[in-house]
């Protein structure tokens, strides 16, 4: 059975549209960021299309705007979209962090409930499987925790890869 060759000329569309994160584009087109990011790197791809994707756009709301309401209403001024746009990109980034926070908790549970677990040759591999999940599970909250707040716009800032090698290293010695 052939396996389905990616649709490059497509995927290379949206890299460059820059809308998209490279591992949204990956999911649409089923296949991994990783193969994406080698292919980019290869053809020397860039996302050198995002600024005029955005103000295209921009403008087209504003002239469907414009249109729906009538020639009555003045057109909306720059100010008035971008409060709308970031008002709805604030409500976004308030969600995930309220997401995020009940993952906190999950992890913190599995966390308490391997620290009270005694473990037995009979038990040890379920808790080392339990543990590399807990180890995933936080390494992922962290670094959306990070996202969410905007922590990585930091140059050259390595706690979540300095943290993310600590824990791989604490898990394989249990």
């Amino acid at each position: 059975m052939a396996t389905k060759q990616p649709d490059w000329e497509a995927i290379n569309g949206l890299y460059r549209a820059g809308l998209l994160s490279v591992r949204a584009i990956a999911e649409k087109h089923g296949i991994s960021d990783t193969a994406i990011r080698k292919q980019a790197k290869k053809l020397g791809w860039s996302r050198d299309l995002t600024d005029q994707v955005r103000a295209a756009a921009k403008a087209k709301v504003v002239r469907a705007e414009v249109r729906a309401s009538g020639s009555q209403q003045e057109p909306r001024t720059d100010e008035q979209i971008i409060e709308e746009a970031s008002d709805q990109a604030a409500s976004v980034i308030f969600a995930h962090r309220t997401g995020l926070a009940q993952w906190r908790g999950i992890a913190g549970k599995l966390c308490d409930a391997l620290d009270d677990m005694v473990v037995t040759p009979d038990n040890a591999s379920d808790f080392a499987r339990s543990l590399n999940a807990g180890v995933d599970a936080q390494l992922k909250v962290i670094k959306g925790e990070r996202q969410a707040y905007n922590l990585d716009a930091i140059e050259g800032d390595k706690t979540v890869s300095d943290l993310a090698t600590l824990m791989d290293e604490l898990s394989k010695e249990a």
